[in-house]
């Protein structure tokens, strides 16, 4: 009957909505109730935004912020100008049907996504190490020792290195999610184009890529979101503090040290708060212009 109350939606959907009010919903409003209170000898007070005036108008940690969102943008691009592209021609070549073993090579470029972040950071700082690294020696084999440099000790290139070693970390998740989405194109769309002439490189450009530009939007926010997420390959290869002299501190590693303290610098909750408020201030803008603004433009796109 239309009048009959639906119980069990409630009890199928409480289990679900009390964990997520647990770990995300609660974790995010006190972050944004400890961002409005300052501490002192006498205790937490009330402050109303004077962390975020703070924040922002203090010259020491205007300046900290400013480098580490900085830093965050240079991250964030070199990962969509290098990993999204590669990884959709690699989904284009990889979802050829007369290539083979491409499950193979799906698997081997995948494999390294499900790697720990400790793990790629510690291997790649060996790796790159110029004292008993592998690169110096590799490099020399090829006769190009002399382009080898400590990648990760000069402030002008560590940044973009560990921007590149997490590329090829997880250039796997574009490259699956657009081949799927290469799948998902319908035969009879690809047979027409077909009869029109349009074969190989020619067919992906103009019946493939429009068809596909929803999920790679959707690619690029996942991108989006976790590059301004990112934390753990920074502080496992180059520590909290960053270096060399913060030229790798990006927001997590700002707000880990502000938060939680490290060496001679005290861990201040309230000011940790307030910049982990203005990275989700970040993030929300970010999604809402692609909900808003890219979504909407791609659904043209779509049948």
């Amino acid at each position: 009957m239309a009048g009959r109350p639906r119980s069990h939606i409630v009890v199928f959907l409480a289990p679900a909505v009390i964990v997520y009010t647990a770990v995300m919903i609660w974790p995010l409003f006190n972050t944004l109730r400890l961002a409005l209170y300052v501490g002192g000898p006498e205790g937490r007070h009330f402050a109303g935004l004077e962390n975020f005036r703070t924040l922002f108008g203090d010259p020491r940690w205007s300046a900290s912020f400013w480098n580490a969102l900085g830093n965050n943008v240079w991250f964030f691009i070199i990962h969509m100008i290098v990993q999204n592209p590669i990884g959709i021609a690699l989904a284009a070549i990889l979802s050829h049907p007369r290539l083979r073993f491409s499950a193979f090579y799906r698997s081997a470029i995948f494999i390294p996504t499900i790697l720990s972040f400790v793990i790629v950071g510690f291997a790649w700082k060996l790796i790159l190490s110029p004292i008993w690294g592998i690169a110096p020696s590799m490099l020399d084999a090829l006769g190009l020792k002399a382009l080898f440099a400590p990648w990760l000790g000069k402030e002008d290139y560590a940044l973009t290195t560990l921007a590149l070693i997490s590329v090829w970390q997880f250039v796997g998740i574009p490259m699956m999610l657009i081949y799927a989405a290469l799948l998902s194109i319908p035969e009879e769309v690809l047979e027409a184009g077909e009869i029109d002439g349009l074969t190989g490189w020619a067919a992906f450009w103009k019946i493939k890529l429009p068809l596909i530009l929803p999920s790679i939007g959707i690619i690029s926010i996942l991108t989006f979101v976790g590059n301004f997420n990112a934390f753990d390959l920074i502080y496992a290869a180059q520590g909290a503090l960053a270096g060399p002299n913060f030229s790798t501190d990006i927001l997590g590693t700002f707000l880990y040290r502000t938060f939680f303290g490290f060496q001679l610098q005290l861990g201040d909750p309230h000011m940790g708060s307030a910049i982990a408020t203005a990275m989700f201030a970040i993030i929300l803008t970010g999604v809402c212009i692609y909900l808003w603004g890219i979504q909407t433009r791609m659904r043209r796109y779509q049948f």
